[in-house]
Parts: structure tokens; C-alpha cells; sequence
């Protein structure tokens, strides 16, 4: 591909029903555009790329302009054009994007998507589909939320538009729902985002994505992690997980890959488990802050070096007491590139 400048959108907000949850249709997590009806003008993968859509002004192939995102041909015989799409995982779906960026005259008019629960190797055309956001007009080049209160987990979508076009990128924020665990001395990674782990709050974010932390993939270069700006007072920061089961630490892995030249002096980490009434604190991240400075020392301070793994276990680590939250510490500032924790499952009540 020629080399060509790229035009991205400044930042845009995402709303506070979604924020608190991961995107399950990314490409990263594994999730898939199984089919479309037509991806004549750009293909299908784009629709779910994690990074945003950018635009090149002067970037054309053998079909026409090329565009960041899933775009059909004209239309001439009626119908309209839809896709299928595999999640991640199985998620309870809390808010959909549907994000036509760049997509100026070439936008579809309306959309509307399905959700099904879907297993095994049956075609994906007889799956009933369940209706999670009912047909909605679309404007061009703008993102498009809506808030999604399906309370069963899906596994597939089905996102048709009306009548053709482009959709830069479908954005599916969810919990996401994992098979649990039934052997009691395995040991998983309980901070997993496919698992249900999820950043609940954090100091400071200036670079990054906090969320990507807890990522099962390998970080891909210094700006696929958790980096604070450079802290010119006193002081540390911190960011907050849930687990997504209670269990009891075995090990856990702090990896600094592709920070060199910005990675934390050293890291500790706090934790204890939220129950009953406590489980409020989850929904309220100026409750939870405060809550935390009184949160039992798990890992006590441990230097750090640059673009490497860090496995800490029971000679570093105290254990003993199950967990579901955890304040972990960078001294004094930095980059973290994955943060994984390894434990086993307490058996739920």
C-alpha cells in the first residue's frame, strides 16, 4: 500500500453506560465477522479492528476509494445488506456503536441489531435472532450509541442496514460471561477481560488504554498498555480491577514490554474481597478510592526493569485469603504493558 497522510477524529467521548464495560467485538479478543452480504468497497475484517477509523484522502484500489470500515456496493434490486458477527465470548450486552465514521455519502440511512446465543457447528441463518437495538436512523461520519438492556448473554450479532453502505465500526460493550470453573485446583487467570475482569478506576491515563492491561494477547508496542503522564509531585499512581471470580492468588505477571524508557521504578499491590453490601463499592469509583487505602498489602514493593515479564509467586506474594479487587501500584509513574493474575476460583456460595 502506498504511504499516505491519515486523518484521524479528535477524541470522542464514549458514555458512561458503556465505559464501565469491555468492547467483545474486537478483532483482538477474538471476535469475527463470519459474513456479509456484500463487501464490495471495503471488507469485512475493518468493522471491528480495535483501533479507530482513519481516513486517506488520496488512497484508492481496484475498487474505488478505499475506506477504514465494511462497505457494500449500490443497491439496484432491492433488500438490504447485513452481517453476521462472532463476539469474543458470551456477553450480556450493555451498549452498541455503531460508528460511521468518515462515511459521508456512502452512510446507511438505518440500522438495527440482533442478538442470538448460539452453539456448536448449525448455520447461523437459523439461529433466532433476539432484537437488542430496534431499526435507528444513522447520520454521516458520527458515532451512534445506544444503550442495551438484553439481560441474557449472546454470542453472535446480526447488524443489517438499511439499505447499503459503510459502517466504519461496530462497538458491542458487554460483561462478558465465562463458563465456571469446576475444577478447584486449576489455576486460571482470574483478571482476564475475557473472564470478566474490568478496570474500575484508575488516577491517571494520559497515554493509553487502562482496559488493554488486562488483555490475554502480548502487548504490540509501548502504546498498547497502561502509561501515566510524568509525575512531577509526590506520590504514585494506581489503578483498580475487579476479578472476574473470587480466588485465592497462586502468581501473577506484571510485563513491561516495549516500555524502556518509561517503565515504574517498582510496583505493589493491595486487594481484599468485596461481598454483601460491600458490592456497592463497585459502581462507585470515589467510594471504591477511599475504600482502598485500607485494602491488606498482597504484593509489597518489587522493583521493576525495563521491557520484561515479572512473574511474582508465593516467595513475593501473601497469600491465603480469596480476592475480587485489587489496587495495583506503579512507583512513581510509567507504562505497564499486560498485568495478569493467577489464582484459584473460591467455590460461590
Amino acid at each position: 500500500m502506498t504511504e499516505v497522510a491519515n486523518i484521524l477524529h479528535a477524541e470522542r467521548e464514549t458514555p458512561d453506560f458503556a465505559s464501565r464495560y469491555p468492547n467483545l467485538a474486537n478483532a483482538r479478543l477474538g471476535a469475527e465477522v463470519v459474513s456479509v452480504t456484500d463487501e464490495f468497497f471495503a471488507e469485512r475484517s475493518r468493522l471491528i479492528k480495535a483501533e479507530e477509523a482513519v481516513f486517506h484522502p488520496d488512497l484508492y484500489d481496484d475498487h474505488g476509494k478505499w475506506m477504514d470500515g465494511w462497505e457494500s456496493r449500490r443497491r439496484r434490486s432491492g433488500g438490504n445488506d447485513h452481517a453476521l458477527i462472532r463476539l469474543g465470548g458470551p456477553t450480556v450486552v450493555r451498549a452498541i456503536n455503531i460508528d460511521t465514521a468518515f462515511f459521508t455519502g456512502n452512510y446507511p440511512h438505518a440500522a438495527r441489531v440482533m442478538g442470538a446465543y448460539h452453539e456448536g457447528e448449525g448455520m447461523l441463518s437459523e439461529t433466532r435472532y433476539r432484537t437488542l437495538v430496534d431499526m435507528a436512523k444513522l447520520g454521516p461520519d458520527a458515532p451512534h450509541w445506544f444503550e442495551v438492556s438484553h439481560a441474557e448473554p449472546v454470542t453472535h450479532l446480526r447488524l443489517d442496514m438499511y439499505p447499503d453502505g459503510g459502517i466504519a465500526r461496530l462497538r458491542v460493550h458487554g460483561i462478558p460471561v465465562s463458563e465456571p470453573t469446576t475444577d478447584e485446583n486449576a489455576i486460571v487467570e482470574l483478571s482476564s477481560i475475557l473472564k470478566g475482569g474490568r478496570v474500575l478506576a484508575y488516577n491517571d491515563s494520559h497515554y493509553g488504554n487502562p482496559e488493554i492491561l488486562l488483555y490475554p494477547d502480548k502487548g504490540l508496542n509501548m502504546g498498547d498498555g497502561w502509561e501515566t503522564r510524568r509525575r512531577r509531585e509526590p506520590g504514585f499512581d494506581w489503578i483498580i480491577i475487579a476479578m472476574g471470580e473470587a480466588g485465592i492468588l497462586d502468581h501473577m505477571i506484571v510485563d513491561t514490554a516495549h516500555y524502556k524508557g518509561n517503565f515504574p521504578a517498582s510496583c505493589s499491590m493491595n486487594g481484599r474481597l468485596l461481598s454483601g453490601a460491600d458490592l456497592a463499592l463497585l459502581n462507585n469509583p470515589d467510594a471504591l478510592k477511599a475504600d482502598s487505602q485500607f485494602w491488606p498489602e498482597l504484593l509489597p514493593s518489587q522493583p521493576l526493569s525495563a521491557d520484561a515479564e515479572h512473574k511474582f509467586d508465593s516467595s513475593a506474594l501473601n497469600l491465603g485469603e480469596p480476592i475480587n479487587v485489587v489496587r495495583f501500584n506503579i512507583v512513581p509513574d510509567g507504562g505497564i504493558s499486560r498485568l495478569k493474575l493467577f489464582g484459584r476460583v473460591t467455590p460461590r456460595a
